[in-house]
């Protein structure tokens, strides 16, 4: 499952994530509104752990703009130190499709994200298909002529955002934002992240299928040059 967690206590975000990743979820991260609503309009989630409280833009005006204005029907938890019935019905008004108090056990949050992306998907998995490469949405495996691909979370969010689009071009400016939010790195770490998948992808295979668009950005297809 990949999931948006847009939290800006940072502390809070860290033990949400040693959490979820630990139940094999793809996370994404935003400390602010204003980043979060970028990252919530360009790329595909299946949940959004929203908090209450945020810079930029707080909780409440995020999720009406987005079903209002960007029209992403992405369940939303949202989390808040904030019990009261009138907020709580606040939050629903405006979008949320569930409400987690703070403090809260990381269990909880797992249980009822996972109940919403049971709600919102179905119980069928979806599997990704490009060529001979497969990758399913609900385990995160992926087998290329039926055999198994173990990929870093990097690698795995990458792929995913290739495959999601394949053959259409994801551009490089795309995949930084996907993997570092507004914080990426100093030099060129998104060539090394692409070196891995590549390895792992296509260099045990006759056929590649990644490939590089000089000075766009990537795609995943079968016989592009």
């Amino acid at each position: 499952m990949r999931a948006l967690i847009v939290e800006d206590n940072r502390d809070i975000s860290a033990n949400i994530a040693a959490y979820l990743e630990r139940h094999c979820y793809l996370l994404d991260f935003a400390y602010d509104g204003i980043s979060a609503m970028q990252l919530a309009m360009n790329n595909k989630f299946d949940v959004i752990v929203l908090d209450l409280m945020l810079p930029g833009m707080d909780g409440l005006h995020f999720c009406q703009k987005l079903r209002a204005e960007a029209d992403v029907e992405t369940p939303v938890l949202m989390l808040t130190a904030r019990d009261t019935l009138d907020d709580k019905l606040r939050g629903f008004a405006v979008g949320a499709d569930d409400y987690l108090v703070k403090p809260f056990a990381l269990q909880e949050l797992h249980v009822r994200l996972q109940a919403l992306y049971k709600r919102s998907h179905g119980n069928t998995n979806k599997v990704l298909t490009v060529s001979d490469l497969t990758m399913n949405k609900s385990t995160l495996q992926v087998h290329r002529a039926g055999q198994l691909i173990e990929l870093n979370p990097a690698s795995m969010k990458l792929l995913q955002r290739l495959m999601e689009v394949s053959p259409s071009v994801v551009t490089r400016d795309s995949l930084e934002t996907l993997l570092w939010a507004d914080e990426p790195p100093d030099g060129d770490a998104l060539r090394s992240h692409m070196y891995k998948l590549r390895q792992a992808i296509d260099k045990p295979f006759d056929t590649p299928l990644i490939h590089t668009v000089h000075r766009i950005g990537y795609r995943i297809a079968k016989g592009v040059q």
